[in-house]
């Protein structure tokens, strides 16, 4: 009778061994499962978050010249400026890699303040130009809003990097492959670059 006792008394502590290891294998798999989502949804937020911004940089590309033509007709000694303005467009234009449209549009946004100061001080009669402020009008409002776009990208890759440094989620996100390296931040070069560009006379 005890020896029974004794075996059933093993067997129960055997059962109770092996639920708790099917427990412990279970909850670091639904660990897993959670986390590896979690990154996914975080990957295709900053993704989202790019277009956005992609959206807004093609806006101001295409507006670009468009301007450059309505002020070469008032501003001939501008040359050299508006010659600025087209080069960094156009190299914003092809920038394929996020670094690389980050780098552009910092070049972008230089050349337009300097374009707008040289052109403010010496033309004021584009003032009275309508399709010229209609152009000032919509780069101010791409402006505003690749601001904000800017401003929720960074928030969202902050979000991603930090997972993705934080243990133990950082084991599951170095597996995960391409695309899940951290992501750079869209932060302007200098504090001239930190102001907007300024697009009224």
């Amino acid at each position: 009778m005890l020896h029974s006792l004794l075996i059933s008394g093993g067997a129960i502590a055997g059962i109770i061994v092996a639920v708790l290891l099917v427990i412990l294998v279970i909850s670091v798999l639904v660990w897993w499962v959670k986390t590896r989502n979690a990154f996914v949804r975080l990957k295709n937020r900053v993704e989202e978050a790019w277009a956005t911004i992609d959206v807004y940089l093609k806006k101001r590309f295409d507006l670009i010249p468009n301007l450059v033509e309505t002020v070469k007709g008032f501003a001939k000694h501008e040359s050299e400026t508006l010659q600025n303005v087209i080069a960094a467009r156009n190299i914003a234009a092809g920038a394929r890699s996020a670094e690389e449209k980050i780098a552009a549009a910092n070049g972008l946004t230089s050349s337009l303040r300097t374009f707008f100061n040289a052109v403010s001080e010496s033309y004021p009669q584009l003032q009275a130009n309508s399709n010229f402020l209609d152009l000032q009008r919509q780069l101010k409002n791409i402006e505003s809003e690749l601001e904000s776009a800017r401003r929720y990208y960074n928030g969202v890759v902050k979000s991603f990097n930090t997972k993705l440094e934080l243990f133990p989620a950082c084991i599951i996100g170095k597996r995960m492959g391409e695309g899940y390296e951290k992501k750079p931040y869209f932060e302007l070069e200098s504090e001239e670059e930190r102001k907007n560009v300024k697009v009224q006379f």
